[in-house]
This record gives C-alpha cells, structure tokens and sequence, in this order.
C-alpha cells in the first residue's frame, strides 16, 4: 500500500518542505520501503509587507498540495527561539494550518526533539546528525539542501517512522 507523506518545518522568510513515498507491504516477504518524492521551499523575501507574504505562502501551500496530494502531512510543533521570531513563525504555521483545514489533510506534529529521537535515536542529536540520517534513509548521495527541506524531510520520516 502506498502512501505519501509531506513533512513541513514552518517559517515566514523559508517554509521546507519534503515529500516522500512510503510501501507498506502487507505480506512482509519484503521490508517496507521509502522513496523521495520532492523536497523544497517556500520564500518570502523580508522587505516584503507582512501580509504578503502570508498570502504567498497561502498560495503556494495550496499549489504544493494540489501537486503532492499527500495522504498525511507532518508539521514540526513550534519551538521558542526569540519571541520575535517566534511571533512571525507562528503566524507563518496559521497559515499553513487553515490551508491544511481547507484541503482536509490529516495532519500529525513532532517536537524538534521527538524527530531527533526517530531519526538518530537521541533527542538531543545536532542538526548535521538528523541531516545525515535523512540521507542515509533516503539512500541519498549527500545531505538535501537548503536546510530547511531537509528539516522537513525529517519531519516526514518522523511520520513515516510512527504510522
């Protein structure tokens, strides 16, 4: 059985995005398996008016999902840096929940540390760690970049991981 699952990693200047494919098979002759579908991001440039760029990343989120068409997405849960930009990424992840809403995708989140915890087993691993492992189960020659793809890349093995 296949499924696809599309991992976010929430920002306002960069939203990542990844997408995999996953095969249950229901004999077990063999393992389940994972491919990569897609990976990415959403900008918005900052001299941009606030409202702007949350209509881009409306938009835009509303065109991946039409493309994708993911069985599940998987969104990393806010984490407190600064509260500035705490404040900006939550209005960024408002938006990306209300077109989840509208598109009625079935949506699982994971803290920064439970999606360490999936993908190197420590949920206090470093970035460059949970990006080798995305890699390595991805069966990649190197690391996705930018960042922020591979971080959402992790996020959806996370759920890929947990179903």
């Amino acid at each position: 059985m296949e499924k696809k699952i599309l991992g976010l990693d929430p920002g306002l200047a960069i939203l990542g995005f990844g997408a995999i494919i996953c095969q249950q098979n229901q004999t077990k002759v063999q393992d389940d398996s994972v491919t990569l579908l897609d990976f990415g991001v959403i900008s918005t440039p900052a001299n941009t008016e606030m409202g702007q760029r949350l209509c881009t990343l409306y938009d835009d989120l509303h065109i991946l999902i039409a493309e994708i068409k993911p069985d599940l997405v998987a969104i990393e849960k806010l984490f407190f840096y600064r509260m500035s930009s705490t404040i900006l990424v939550a209005q960024a992840r408002g938006v990306l929940m209300l077109v989840l809403g509208q598109c009625q995708v079935p949506i699982i989140e994971f803290t920064p540390a439970q999606i360490k915890q999936a993908l190197t087993g420590y949920g206090n691993a470093d970035k460059y760690e949970v990006q080798q492992a995305v890699a390595r189960e991805l069966s990649l020659d190197q690391i996705p970049k930018p960042d922020d793809a591979a971080d959402a890349l992790a996020v959806a093995l996370t759920a890929w991981f947990q179903v």
